[in-house]
């Protein structure tokens, strides 16, 4: 285990090189970043004083090792509009992305298992075609339909509910219904086709024969081994959620990654946006390390030290 995470870890580090050398120098082939930072009325005098603040004027590959050096201590540059480190304002939004998760989850738990279950046991019945027809619909619809859709009806028509900032638990209601419905979607539809491919299998017809009662044959021995594409699908979507929402983040005002990410290309901070890619690849890799580790949990055959 601890070789595996070892060897993961060393891989994690090559691909953030990777994404803070393609971040890098993208930058600088698509044009002179300090023509992004700066101004549309801006002299020339400015444009020279930024470049040299910048150490523009270095070679490329001077430019580069300055960027990784730094990188390495933590500092990814400085945001032209908050006017401090890029990284502490990435931090300071993080912990609003994160305030999201846990109604989501709570949703689709809540939701997602017991009718993907409920479908699969009870194949091509009324809730069966109800559970399909709802996790289309959930799939299909795009967030930011959803959500303005959400905030007409509920903020604008019936004033139940504030449709966009950070506030009270009322504040959480829309954003968290806006993200949690593809994920409850595609849980229902990933735990009913895992459910009917254990439902068949010979262990679970084995411990029918052994007289074990149905609820201990599906919720002990088949909804565990079905749980693996669920936590990859988990992974997928908590990696999305943490590195930015961007759409409905920018769509009910939340103060989170995505809308900072929406702000950094709005008003073409440069420094700040290229911080945050590489922040949320290091949040990315770190989540995919986890879902893998939880693998092993899930399912013992698995093993992670080959």
């Amino acid at each position: 285990m601890w070789r595996y995470i070892f060897r993961r870890f060393m891989q994690g580090i090559l691909l953030v090189f990777l994404v803070a050398a393609i971040v890098f120098f993208l930058g600088r082939f698509t044009g002179n970043p300090a023509d992004l930072m700066l101004p549309e009325d801006a002299i020339e005098a400015d444009r020279v004083a930024l470049i040299e603040a910048l150490g523009l004027e270095r070679p490329m590959h001077e430019q580069f090792a300055i960027f990784v050096r730094n990188a390495l201590r933590g500092d990814l540059g400085e945001s032209i509009r908050y006017r401090q480190s890029a990284v502490e304002v990435f931090f300071s939004r993080l912990p609003n992305t994160l305030m999201l998760i846990p109604g989501v989850m709570a949703l689709a738990l809540i939701m997602a298992i017991p009718l993907g279950i409920l479908s699969a046991i009870r194949r091509g019945g009324i809730i069966d075609r109800l559970s399909g027809t709802l996790a289309v619909l959930g799939i299909a619809t795009p967030n930011f339909w959803l959500g303005i859709l959400l905030i007409y009806l509920f903020s604008v028509q019936l004033g139940w509910l504030p449709s966009a900032r950070m506030g009270s638990w009322q504040h959480y209601v829309l954003p968290t219904v806006t993200l949690g419905t593809f994920l409850v979607a595609g849980y229902m539809r990933l735990i009913r086709s895992s459910m009917l491919e254990v439902l068949d299998s010979e262990f679970v017809k084995l411990a029918r024969i052994k007289g074990l009662s149905e609820t201990v044959v599906v919720w002990k021995h088949c909804l565990r081994n079905a749980l693996l594409p669920v936590l990859t699908l988990w992974g997928v979507f908590l990696s999305g959620l943490v590195t930015g929402a961007i759409v409905t983040e920018t769509v009910f005002a939340w103060p989170g990654i995505g809308r900072l990410t929406y702000e950094a290309v709005i008003f073409r901070d440069y420094p700040l946006l290229q911080a945050v890619i590489i922040m949320d690849a290091v949040l990315i890799l770190f989540i995919n390390l986890l879902v893998d580790i939880l693998y092993a949990y899930v399912d013992p055959r698995i093993r992670l030290t080959n």
